[in-house]
């Protein structure tokens, strides 16, 4: 076997190792009031960025509908993630809030913590273990 096809096959070896090892997380949004506007879905690997939108690992973004509204994240690693969503129905792209506090637009996070105050990532996070291929949560949007 020559050098440059052992060097492929290992090489190839690898990259299907690494993809054999990502996940598809399907994230089912309930509880939505109506079809207004978007629903806005962050997710985040670092507590320091949870919630920071422009620091988010991916976000997905749908238009709304009354019920029930499903988002995907392909490919991703194994590892420790938490989510935040919101109902951004002005279509502003961010989460409104009165006083600069308290959201006026629904909003819901994984795991479905209860929270007085900024919602720490430690109260959301989840595990997606490697090898699951795919896994299905569900956060209730709350207005």
């Amino acid at each position: 076997m020559t050098s440059h096809l052992l060097v492929f096959l290992l090489s190839a070896s690898a990259v299907g190792a690494a993809m054999a090892q990502q996940a598809t997380l399907d994230v089912n949004l309930t509880g939505i009031q109506h079809a207004n506007g978007t629903v806005r879905v962050g997710l985040y690997q670092d507590p320091k960025t949870f919630r920071k939108e422009a620091q988010a690992v991916a976000i997905q973004q749908v238009p709304a509908s009354a019920g029930t509204v499903t988002v995907s994240f392909d490919a991703l690693p194994p590892g420790r993630y938490a989510i935040m969503a919101y109902h951004d129905e002005d279509g502003n792209g961010e989460l409104n809030r009165r006083f600069g506090m308290f959201p006026t637009e629904g909003y819901g996070l994984s795991n479905n913590p209860t929270v007085s105050g900024p919602p720490a990532f430690a109260d959301s996070a989840f595990e997606l273990p490697a090898g699951t291929g795919a896994a299905r949560i569900s956060i209730d949007i709350r207005y």
